[in-house]
């Protein structure tokens, strides 16, 4: 006769720690065994669908649907004795929601005018009680996104065109699906016409009207020389079509001798340029710590030779100058907010680009740093994608959690790309990408953050992870996936050689803030991917 023998108990864990989930949410279950001590343990799962688990302690589904709907319970068995295991865990019954998010726009007509008032509202089915932020996708230009379920757009325009859509966001790592588009068309009035319009017709008049007059037009200062042929096109009495942005008078004249009435009022042509104007940040990540030194610059697409000056706007505490570059050597809290720029012809002030897209920078405060992101392994911002990658964490914590912020700025911890060994974690090679991490303890504090950069590449530079301090050495260097050198070395800094001999190592002795900048390295015809390379004070 063959006994069974149960031992322990098995407990049944969900993250995160709620039963009623979205569709497309990732959670994990977890199964623990109570007093299980140094045992080793296989484990079965009870699960609704279809989709077994494997014989581990941890079960995640990464994208949920309706389907993963019921209940789950687990048991562990000792891999020694197979005939000896816990009793089943208590279930956890689990309900998944089917989540699209819709959208709803108000005035609902099919045609908006310019100066309206517009409210787009992002609506989530059986999503009453939970508690959500919301991202928009709008496709224009001068708007911002907001994190609540109304969007408004006061006194719209015709840059508000475009198309949106909206979803809803619980955390990090929760979210439902994108809405279906919403098409919204701005029409303009007759108003705003001389505002926007490339090619615009002005009419002078006298009153009351009378015959023999002729018309004679000014642009910039009345003082000026009456507007010719090649500069507008005349045509009819009174009236020209103009290209070109600035400050417009006319006045009427007859007789012999020339009798000329006053000059009329002016009006403004602000010629909107179609050439786009965009704001990129260096480093490329929108969520910095505090003390980090980014720049950011405005670029004008397809702006050719023409010389620009530039205009900011900003919702920070801190504005930029007329400068195309913004260069912060020193973030803080107060430098968190939504830049945008656009450009501005310098020989003709009323002919600009219109304002840039936002971009949205997060400062966060560092803290003290009692904890530190310790040692990436290997020790350099760029891998290749066959390097086995893992980050440590040190401080005064007994708790760990070591994460992460990708390029399209989603937050994960080490649970989901690798496996967390006390203040470890190692980095899955198929979940290996770019990202920024840090570290945080278990009372909440973060740690520094550092840059990983994986690269398909066959060659990468070996530079510093972290800051490095005036006066210290340091040397940089160019690594090879498989071949070896045989010739010459280039370094680069800020696109400048530096450095071109049979040397694979570029050594400073003394660091100083001159040689802050982006590095890289070139061997035959393999250029490396720049890095970032920030030298403190002593």
């Amino acid at each position: 006769m063959i006994m069974c023998l149960e031992l322990n108990r098995a407990s049944l864990t969900l993250q995160p720690n709620w039963p009623q989930i979205f569709s497309s949410e990732t959670i994990t279950f977890r199964c623990e065994i109570q007093g299980g001590g140094d045992t080793q343990w296989t484990y079965e799962w009870k699960t609704p669908s279809s989709e077994k688990p494997s014989n581990q302690n941890e079960h995640s589904i990464r994208s949920a649907t309706v389907s993963h709907s019921g209940e789950y319970s687990c048991k562990g068995r000792m891999k020694h004795a197979q005939q000896s295991s816990t009793e089943w865990s208590d279930p956890i019954k689990l309900t998944v929601f089917d989540s699209k998010a819709s959208l709803t726009l108000q005035p609902n007509g099919p045609q908006i005018f310019s100066g309206e008032t517009i409210t787009l509202r992002c609506e989530i089915d059986g999503g009453r009680d939970s508690h959500w932020t919301y991202e928009w996708e709008p496709t224009s230009s001068n708007t911002q996104s907001p994190t609540h379920s109304e969007y408004r757009i006061i006194s719209a325009t015709e840059s508000h065109s475009g198309e949106y859509r909206c979803k809803g966001r619980k955390d990090s790592y929760s979210s439902t699906e994108w809405s279906d588009y919403i098409r919204l068309t701005v029409s303009c009035k007759l108003d705003c016409l001389s505002s926007i319009m490339t090619i615009v017709t002005l009419t002078c008049s006298v009153n009351p009207s009378s015959s023999g007059w002729k018309y004679f037009w000014y642009r910039g200062e009345k003082t000026s020389e009456p507007l010719t042929t090649p500069d507008v096109v005349f045509l009819s009495t009174g009236q020209i079509r103009v290209s070109q942005g600035g400050l417009y008078w006319c006045r009427g004249g007859r007789g012999d001798p020339v009798y000329y009435t006053e000059y009329s009022d002016s009006i403004s042509i602000n010629k909107i340029f179609a050439n786009k104007a965009v704001v990129t940040l260096q480093p490329n990540w929108s969520e910095i710590y505090s003390g980090e030194k980014i720049t950011l610059r405005c670029e004008i697409k397809d702006g050719g030779d023409t010389e620009w000056t530039y205009e900011w706007k900003t919702n920070s505490s801190k504005k930029p100058s007329n400068q195309n570059e913004h260069s912060i050597r020193s973030t803080t809290v107060s430098h968190s907010g939504e830049y945008r720029c656009k450009g501005r012809m310098k020989h003709d002030q009323q002919s600009s680009t219109e304002w840039s897209d936002p971009i949205k920078l997060t400062v966060f405060d560092s803290k003290s740093h009692h904890i530190y992101f310790n040692i990436i392994h290997p020790d350099r911002v760029q891998h290749f994608t066959s390097d086995s990658v893992s980050v440590n964490c040190e401080g005064n914590s007994t708790e760990w959690r070591v994460m992460r912020l990708t390029e399209n700025s989603y937050h994960s911890h080490c649970s989901f790309w690798g496996t967390m060994n006390g203040s470890t974690c190692n980095i899955y090679s198929y979940q290996q990408t770019d990202a920024v991490h840090w570290c945080e303890s278990g009372s909440g504090e973060f740690s520094n953050a550092v840059n990983i950069t994986i690269l398909k590449t066959d060659i990468i530079l070996v530079s510093p992870v972290h800051p490095v301090t005036e006066g210290d050495s340091v040397s940089l260097s160019c690594r090879l996936r498989r071949q070896t050198f045989e010739s010459n070395v280039f370094f680069y800094l800020n696109e400048k050689l530096i450095q071109n001999d049979t040397r694979r190592e570029l050594n400073i002795s003394a660091v100083s803030k001159s040689d802050e900048g982006f590095y890289k390295c070139q061997y035959s015809q393999q250029v490396s991917a720049q890095s970032w390379m920030s030298v403190n004070g002593e």
